[in-house]
């Protein structure tokens, strides 16, 4: 099989979907991998790396997306790349169409075989692709959230953990999974008074016996989530329906009971945003205000951390490529139902339920 590799071109992407060892790997057992000179450039890895490991390195995207049966990426395919796609070919990487009708209608009219990480679910019902960069995101959300809490940034001028007779800042965690437990970890390291909300009362259970005693859990209704919004410096979106569109828990006239130069970081815009007044942002602007709140909305957060992130995805998601380039679409999916359930359309049908409900689309069970 032909395994292509572009380069990442969404704004301010740094990470790369392959390193020269998953490139290896497949080299030797008889496969071609085309990598585009430049790919791993943002993630500290040479083109002298991907050759050295058997990557026939192509100047031109187009050859790669002409040539290769499966295409390995990070984000979404962008505006530019749609054309590119097609029948027959394999696409492995982040999609998130909940979040992008234009995407969704672009990839279902190619008749492309779409395989979303984001959905990719093993028997432990755990999503082990969205994972690591979930990690990441969670804890870059107090990182940046805490940098646009300063006075310079318009934030509150607020230092998280505070200082010995001065109070620490309030952060505010909507959702307990692996972003809102990391973030939770980190705002509690720094010193801050963390609570987190969460409707899942075993998740919280647990939560409660693991965290430091400066995180509080609570349960997530609307009335403690607008009390807590009214005390909250800084808050955190950090829920995830698996495949749909993150719900709304923020809306608009709630921002009027926020701080003023409070601070949002909502992860979750990549499904969406959890918050009414969130819109995608990138790394080069990755701020704007509404209410005299702050909102950070980047929708690929860990690709500031390229290499970080690189190796933490690629370490993930190589076991996946090499059964498809080995067993093919068919076999490959019907032998791992992680794979299967990472299949959100195939030859023109939706075969993600959350996916189709989210645009009023006809939905299709995979059928092999």
């Amino acid at each position: 099989m032909i395994i292509g590799v572009p380069k990442e071109i969404k704004a301010d992407e740094y990470r790369v979907a392959m390193l020269p060892v998953g490139v290896e790997t497949l080299t030797q057992a008889g496969h071609q991998v085309l990598v585009q000179t430049g790919a791993g450039q943002g993630s500290g890895i040479s083109d002298q790396q991907y050759a050295a490991s058997g990557a026939t390195l192509v100047t031109e995207p187009a050859a790669i997306w002409q040539k290769a049966d499966l295409i390995v990426k990070v984000k979404e395919p962008l505006g530019s790349e749609y054309g590119q796609l097609r029948q027959g070919q394999i696409v492995f990487t982040y999609f998130h169409f909940a979040a992008d009708e234009k995407l969704t209608q672009a990839v279902l009219q190619s008749g492309c075989s779409a395989i979303a990480y984001e959905t990719i679910k093993d028997a432990k019902g755990q999503l082990p692709l969205l994972t690591p960069m979930s990690e990441v995101a969670g804890r870059m959300s107090i990182q940046e959230g805490a940098k646009y809490l300063e006075k310079p940034f318009e934030g509150r001028g607020i230092l998280l953990g505070g200082v010995p007779g001065v109070l620490p800042a309030q952060v505010l965690i909507l959702g307990g999974g692996i972003v809102g437990s990391n973030a939770a970890k980190v705002a509690a390291g720094l010193g801050a008074h963390v609570t987190l909300l969460d409707v899942n009362l075993d998740r919280l259970r647990y939560l409660d016996d693991v965290m430091p005693k400066n995180v509080t859990t609570l349960f997530s209704d609307r009335h403690n989530l607008l009390e807590q919004l009214a005390l909250a410096d800084l808050v955190v979106g950090a829920v995830l329906i698996p495949g749909a569109r993150a719900p709304r828990l923020i809306r608009k006239d709630d921002l009027k009971k926020m701080k003023p130069g409070a601070v949002i970081v909502d992860v979750a815009i990549d499904q969406g945003g959890c918050v009414e007044t969130a819109r995608p942002t990138t790394h080069g602007h990755p701020t704007y205000k509404v209410d005299d709140v702050i909102h950070y909305c980047v929708a690929n957060m860990p690709g500031a951390v390229g290499r970080t992130s690189t190796y933490a995805l690629c370490n993930v998601t190589l076991p996946y490529v090499v059964q498809l380039a080995n067993k093919g679409f068919a076999k490959a999916v019907s032998e791992n139902q992680a794979l299967f359930h990472g299949v959100n359309m195939h030859r023109g049908q939706v075969t993600n339920q959350p996916v189709a409900e989210t645009f009023n689309l006809p939905y299709a069970a995979l059928s092999l």
